[in-house]
């Protein structure tokens, strides 16, 4: 999900003043009047045509290049600063310096933006560029040093709280938005800046409340709308977002032109990675989060080697990165065996659910059930997945990993519940899916059900390990009908070639494997018991010879024997 991003509060801001000529003084109210409506697309074509008409002087070619740095389209606005700055033909004023040096920020020049700003004054927003340059740097001297500088402020307070949303201290930056909004409410861009930070932490219904008082006054603001959008996203489903996003789908009518992209992007991600390929691509380095998105598309068609490939080089910045990287190394992990890869992954879990910020979160907490589900500790994956289990009841990811824990701690009974919610055909075709579900049925005395779970996929490579389970399980909890005819099965199908014997005579023979003939053996002997004792119907015993006579072993006489005699004896035809 891509959100625009909180910007930092520069203030590039040129003083207004008329434009030369005698025509000035009527300039002056009707820049005013267009500056005041936020029609920078009409404020640039008034100062072009001033500039046109031969009746301009430098403040104009500030004006189109502040109106260009609002619109968005921070290369246009670098180019008017650029004339005013670097092609200029007298000692450029320091105040352009400062301006070329905030497109630069914006167009991710940073070193470029250092250069530019060093030649400015020193004023208050040379040091927030400064203090927003050694984030980007991932100074932490610098920072601390420029945060030291900061006043109690507006313009300073905003570039602190920017600070703290890019770094993910959300309730930090909500706290300075909320002061500042208490003495200035007229500052209604702010309720946005605050509804961010709540979309964030996952308030998704408390960050439309405090979006809507924005919304009231400017119905027509891209970042806001995409933010509405985004909570419906988070709160109903991709159908909801994409009608409120529809007001953004015609290009021709977005006053900022990041906004085409913006639209393109989480159209994508509202219609379930629909058009991935064509889309994310081309912007992965646009939009930060497309990377991430076009990752978790991979992923989900089992592309791993590509999703791999996409973060691989990146260093990990916020939690959403980190996480993502926990879940790539898994996936690589359990793909090829690599224990380096899943100790790469249990430590960026462990980072993200440890944190002071994220440890009370939603997706901190599945990142320490994750941990410990790589660890094995599988008593302490469900203290994490039972406090947020309620916000994942119908989701199928969810009730998977956390079925698989109930099983893991010997739950079998609410497992099986779990498991049968899962309405993924995916998850459901998946082995593990089966073989922890038939575990479950064979532990809850349903033999039954397991052996149909294999029935339905004997064709498949990985009947034989699902038979294995169902033979060994079934034995261990004394359900020796179901134990002998998976045993029967292995046996046949797998007779194993270290046992060629030389009978007597010229002529080979192949023996059984010996494991499956004794676990048959076993299997059939205590289903006998079973039928003496009266807990098994003794209408079975047919069943019980037949198995017994798949197999040419010495042995077989002799409890077949002991069959018959038994059930002549009691008037039992066989």
């Amino acid at each position: 999900m891509i959100l625009s991003r909180a910007k930092p509060a520069l203030g590039l801001n040129p003083t207004p003043q008329t434009g030369g000529g005698s025509g000035g003084k009527k300039t002056l109210p009707k820049l005013e009047d267009f500056l005041k409506k936020r029609d920078f697309t009409g404020a640039i074509t008034l100062l072009e045509f001033e500039r046109n008409s031969g009746n301009s002087n430098e403040q104009t070619d500030q004006w189109i290049g502040y109106c260009a740095f609002h619109l968005g389209d921070y290369k246009r606005s670098l180019g008017e600063f650029e004339k005013l700055t670097l092609h200029h033909n007298q000692q450029p004023t320091p105040e352009n310096w400062i301006s070329l040096s905030c497109c630069y920020f914006y167009l991710g020049m940073y070193p470029e933006a250092e250069e530019a700003a060093e030649k400015a004054s020193k004023t208050p927003l040379r040091t927030r560029l400064f203090f927003h340059l050694a984030h980007k740097f991932n100074d932490e001297k610098r920072l601390m040093m420029h945060h030291q500088q900061l006043e109690d402020v507006i313009e300073d307070q905003l570039s602190l709280a920017s600070i703290h949303y890019l770094r993910s201290h959300y309730q930090e930056a909500i706290d300075i938005y909320k002061r500042i909004l208490l003495d200035s409410r007229e500052f209604l861009a702010l309720n946005v800046y605050v509804a961010l930070c709540y979309y964030k932490l996952d308030y998704y219904d408390v960050s439309q409340e405090v979006l809507a008082v924005y919304l009231q006054h400017y119905p027509d603001s891209p970042i806001a709308i995409n933010l509405k959008a985004c909570n419906h996203f988070r709160l109903y489903n991709g159908k909801a977002a994409e009608q409120e996003l529809r007001a953004l789908q015609d290009v021709t009518s977005s006053p900022l032109t990041f906004a085409q992209d913006l639209v393109r992007h989480n159209l994508v991600v509202f219609r379930g990675g629909e058009g991935a390929l064509q889309v994310l691509p081309s912007l992965v380095d646009v939009i930060p989060e497309a990377r991430l998105n076009l990752v978790i598309y991979y992923l989900k068609q089992d592309e791993v080697q590509e999703a791999y490939g996409l973060l691989k080089d990146l260093e990990p910045t916020v939690p959403q990165e980190y996480i993502l990287k926990g879940v790539v190394n898994s996936a690589i992990g359990q793909e090829t065996g690599s224990r380096e890869n899943l100790k790469i992954a249990q430590q960026y879990f462990q980072l993200v659910g440890g944190s002071a910020s994220e440890c009370d979160t939603i997706p901190g907490r599945q990142c320490m059930a994750s941990c410990f589900f790589l660890l094995k500790q599988f008593d302490d994956v469900l203290l994490y997945l039972n406090s947020i289990k309620s916000y994942f009841y119908n989701d199928d990811t969810f009730n998977f990993n956390y079925a698989q824990a109930k099983a893991a701690v010997g739950d079998y009974k609410e497992s099986e519940e779990v498991f049968l919610l899962i309405q993924n055909d995916k998850i459901k075709n998946d082995y593990v899916f089966l073989s922890w579900l038939a575990r479950c049925y064979i532990m809850n005395s349903k033999p039954r059900l397991a052996w149909e779970l294999y029935l339905k996929m004997e064709t498949s490579g990985e009947a034989f390990s699902l038979l294995q389970l169902i033979a060994n399980d079934c034995y261990k909890m004394g359900q020796f009908y179901y134990a002998a005819r998976a045993f029967d099965v292995l046996e046949r199908l797998d007779p194993n070639p270290e046992y060629w014997k030389a009978s007597v005579g010229p002529v080979l023979r192949l023996d059984p494997n010996p494991e499956y003939w004794e676990g048959k053996r076993g299997a059939c002997v205590g289903m006998f018991q079973m039928i003496i004792a009266g807990k098994e119907p003794k209408d079975s015993l047919g069943d019980i010879l037949q198995l017994l006579r798949n197999t040419a072993n010495p042995q077989v006489e002799g409890i077949i024997r002991v069959i018959k005699k038994w059930a002549k004896d009691n008037h039992i035809p066989v």
